[in-house]
């Protein structure tokens, strides 16, 4: 039989596998294949270095009933003695099994046994690959398209799927698309299953990185989004480096690199906002393009004054802007409708906010 060492680094070379683990592997190959052969009863055991197979008989004494119970491992020491004249109780012999021996029966054994435990480690090595990309960017090519709108895609050396819950609504894929999405979630079910999405939040966050050259260096930081996917998104935005405005270099010039982002995203509008650790700032600045009079924050809660005329625009096309406030502040947004004799016009609203920013 070709040598055990010579087989374990063609194995790893091969599939690309830590050359440890596949050793641990041929080990329990190993002593499964010898139990298989000679029985479960038996004691087996492998020398790390050499890789060669040995049986572990235990030395007891004359009268322990073990030996008639399991012969294979336990002997007398009036017998081992026989074997090696200065052995004592305790002690162990040890006996060099040669699997190859006994022909074609155990040879294939071993073959199936190293068959079956390298592809277990291959689909946990590969298992493991995947988790650690968990919230990253993909791309693939799109292989199949089922009767529910599932989306299969190849990426890599593995089959991942688009469930049509995570595909921006309006979206159709077709066989031999190039598609974009990050990995949601991965999972063992009679294999390795990977989950995609286009719809999470972090799927922005990842074309942002991939379009804003600053993002990616860690100059700007996207602190926090929240998206409606295929309507409209916020992001939360903060400058790493003095001299960088936040927003502008995630906008672009003319808006190019979020209009890149946006046109990935089905023509998503994506509002830039900027961080602020004041909360009443960061909720004030969140409901654009509404002009807040005033935030007062009471618990989970963010009390926001406005003039009549802005809370249309507070609250979106169908709730979608303050639910999207909601969802990147953590509060629970109440409008409140100044009266009409203390609304202040838009440009005064707008005036006393320059005058609260320029404070922070």
């Amino acid at each position: 039989m070709e040598k055990i060492t010579d087989i374990i680094e063609a194995i790893a070379n091969e599939k690309n596998l830590n050359l440890e683990s596949v050793k641990e592997k041929v080990i329990t190959a190993l002593i499964n294949t010898a139990k298989r052969i000679y029985g479960q009863e038996y004691d087996f055991f492998v020398e790390p270095k050499s890789l060669n197979l040995y049986q572990k008989i235990s030395v007891v004494a004359d009268n322990d009933e073990r030996i008639k119970q399991n012969p294979e491992s336990f002997i007398a020491l009036s017998k081992a003695k026989k074997e090696v004249a200065d052995i004592e109780l305790g002690d162990e012999l040890t006996y060099e099994c040669f699997l190859e021996n006994l022909g074609r029966t155990a040879v294939n054994a071993l073959h199936k046994e190293l068959e079956y435990h390298i592809q277990k480690l291959l689909e946990q090595t590969i298992f493991e690959k995947y988790k650690n990309k968990i919230g990253q960017m993909v791309f693939g090519t799109v292989i199949r398209v089922d009767n529910e709108e599932n989306t299969y895609i190849e990426i890599d050396e593995l089959r991942a799927f688009l469930p049509r819950k995570n595909r921006i609504k309006g979206e159709k894929f077709k066989v031999g698309d190039v598609i974009k999405a990050v990995i949601r979630s991965v999972y063992m079910d009679k294999g390795i299953k990977i989950e995609l999405s286009r719809t999470s939040p972090k799927f922005l966050e990842c074309l942002l990185e991939s379009e804003v050259p600053e993002i990616k260096d860690k100059l700007v930081s996207v602190v926090k989004s929240a998206r409606i996917p295929g309507e409209r998104a916020k992001i939360v935005l903060m400058a790493n480096a003095d001299n960088i405005d936040p927003v502008g270099a995630t906008v672009g010039v003319k808006g190019v690199r979020i209009n890149a982002v946006s046109k990935e995203l089905h023509n998503e509008n994506i509002d830039c906002i900027e961080y602020s650790s004041e909360p009443e700032i960061l909720v004030a600045r969140a409901l654009t393009p509404a002009i807040i009079h005033s935030v007062k924050i009471e618990g989970k809660k963010a009390l926001v004054s406005l003039s009549s005329d802005q809370k249309s625009k507070a609250i979106g096309k169908s709730g979608i802007n303050i639910r999207l406030v909601t969802m990147l502040s953590s509060y629970e947004i109440e409008l409140k409708e100044l009266d009409s004799t203390k609304a202040q016009s838009s440009e005064e609203a707008f005036k006393n906010l320059q005058d609260l920013f320029k404070n922070v």
